[in-house]
């Protein structure tokens, strides 16, 4: 996968698409990023790429010209139009089944705002589909890039060691993870679950399950609405809900 982004802080995205897990892909090949600056795309000699929004009102507004360059130079090194996405508090929110349907593409583009925003013009022209992380306004689009961009990118196959690592994580199959543990066995009076440690490989299998089903009722119980649930979880859920409004009519 190729993935660009279209921003006014290239060394910030850059400085973090560079480390760690995505930064060894890159190195393998297996993922490619390119920063690309706007500012580059600015027709006046001061690299001003904002301005004053029509109708007034606080703030700068960025420019479609410089934008529209900076997109269309893209499309040139890629060779065809890749998925744009603009990464804004308007658009629909990330979720993991979104995240996977992204890691499909085989070109992702990210436009960064800044600012006040982006004319809505290059908007309209360029962009495939709008993308929030959530119900909050950050100082620009970069965050949000970044963090999707990681999200699509550890789904790749060769980024990870192995499916599994991100198969069993939360949101991946409409459920929140299990609790996990790692040595020592007993840290402060605290025992690991007794389970865990007997070898026993179906026990744990079936004792992760029904975890990732009882934290994801207590602590989302939303996203149960959504699960594909089989017969046999139905049932463990029931019995948990049974157990609390039993418990709440001894109080």
């Amino acid at each position: 996968m190729r993935i660009d982004f279209v921003t006014l802080f290239p060394e910030m995205c850059e400085a973090v698409m560079a480390e760690s897990i995505i930064g060894r892909a890159r190195k393998k090949g297996v993922l490619q990023v390119y920063c690309h600056q706007i500012r580059d795309f600015a027709n006046n000699k001061h690299n001003r790429v904002d301005d004053s929004p029509f109708g007034g009102g606080m703030g700068m507004l960025l420019m479609a010209e410089p934008i529209a360059l900076c997109l269309e130079d893209v499309i040139r090194q890629v060779g065809k139009k890749p998925h744009i996405v603009y990464l804004s508090p308007q658009g629909n929110t990330l979720t993991q089944k979104h995240v996977k349907e992204l890691a499909g593409y085989e070109n992702l583009t990210l436009l960064c705002g800044h600012y006040e925003g982006i004319d809505e013009r290059v908007l309209e022209e360029f962009v495939d589909e709008e993308i929030s992380i959530g119900d909050y306004v950050v100082t620009g689009g970069e965050l949000p890039a970044l963090v999707l961009a990681d999200s699509v990118s550890r789904m790749i196959d060769g980024v990870l060691s192995a499916p599994e690592c991100f198969e069993e994580e939360s949101h991946f199959n409409g459920l929140l993870e299990y609790p996990q543990y790692t040595r020592p066995a007993d840290w402060r009076g605290k025992q690991v679950p007794e389970v865990l440690v007997s070898g026993h490989h179906e026990n744990v299998r079936k004792w992760r399950h029904e975890q990732s089903l009882l934290r994801t009722a207590q602590k989302r119980p939303e996203l149960l609405k959504c699960a594909d649930l089989t017969q046999q979880d139905r049932e463990f859920l029931e019995k948990l809900e049974k157990s609390r409004e039993n418990a709440e009519d001894e109080c």
